[in-house]
């Protein structure tokens, strides 16, 4: 038996609600199931749907979003369904069965500079992750990402940061991007067409304290204005960093001193334009948008 928790996140739909794993369930990409017909492939899904009340299943690599029909509110089913799926991932069973075949997936890959000089983006139109998940060595991607791991068999890369479509890479200054990036492009387009494994376990989230020590951040439930935060940050800021490989995820708020904490991630990280973003971009919006409730922002890995 496995140790999956399942917490329970709302969504902006108020017919949709999102039940998050600790435990990876596919590897990468998403399903849709509009029907237990369509489930057919999804012993999960289809056992959702036995539900009189279930209307569509979404499974993701971390989370299984359920929509509903009228004829229930979710607060007086969301934790029924909470345990069932619990109880059905702990017992072993299988979530999707993942068609496997000799025939290679149609994958294309294309490598973008970022304003990091160190950083470049590599794009692709498979879905890769619902969870940004982020590694400085081998070691950390080893218990996690085997394509993360498997990058850093090139003796140049520094770090790694997967999220959505793209993984941004950051290299040590022995080569330069050009002389490079088209053999990590055919490896990485290589890797994914085989249908190889992306991520098969989420890695602890960590954050830097102020002497540089890692400690491990329990994963919290955020309300108030922490979770305004991050809606803010969802929506508004990590659709523009993406853009250029990076992602800013936020870690904490103190409410004595108003302060929010971020970590830089991917081309964001080590950024000569960093600072600039962060000040004049994100504390900006965020004491726009949360009046008198924003003194700053600063990021506690730069």
């Amino acid at each position: 038996m496995s140790d999956t928790k399942i917490t329970i996140q709302e969504t902006t739909n108020d017919t949709i609600i999102k039940y998050n794993s600790n435990t990876i369930l596919i590897n990468g990409g998403s399903y849709e199931f509009n029907n237990i017909d369509e489930a057919k492939n999804s012993p999960l899904a289809q056992q959702l749907f036995y539900l009189p009340f279930v209307k569509k299943v979404f499974v993701t690599a971390n989370f299984i979003a359920i929509q509903r029909f009228d004829i229930v509110q979710w607060i007086d089913v969301q934790e029924e369904v909470k345990e069932q799926i619990e109880a059905y991932l702990n017992a072993g069973n299988v979530v999707v069965n993942e068609q496997k075949t000799s025939k290679k997936e149609a994958v294309e890959v294309y490598a973008e500079v970022t304003p990091n000089p160190a950083v470049m983006k590599f794009g692709t139109n498979k879905a890769l992750t619902q969870t940004d998940v982020e590694f400085k060595n081998i070691d950390e991607a080893n218990t996690s990402s085997p394509l993360a791991q498997a990058i850093f068999n090139f003796p140049f890369v520094k770090e790694v940061f997967i999220s959505d479509n793209y993984i941004s890479i950051t290299k040590y200054d022995m080569v330069e991007w050009n002389e490079v990036y088209g053999e990590v492009r055919s490896f990485i387009r290589e890797y994914l067409a085989e249908g190889k494994i992306i991520i098969k376990e989420l890695p602890k989230q960590e954050a830097v304290t102020s002497d540089n020590a890692i400690e491990v951040v329990p994963e919290v439930a955020l309300e108030g204005i922490s979770a305004q935060i991050v809606d803010i940050l969802d929506e508004y800021i990590k659709p523009a960093v993406a853009g250029d490989g990076g992602n800013i995820a936020f870690r904490s708020f103190d409410e004595k001193n108003k302060v929010v904490s971020v970590v830089l991630q991917g081309a964001c990280s080590g950024c000569p334009s960093s600072t600039a973003t962060l000040k004049n971009g994100i504390e900006n919006l965020l004491k726009e948008m949360l009046p008198n409730q924003i003194n700053e922002v600063v990021a506690i890995n730069g």
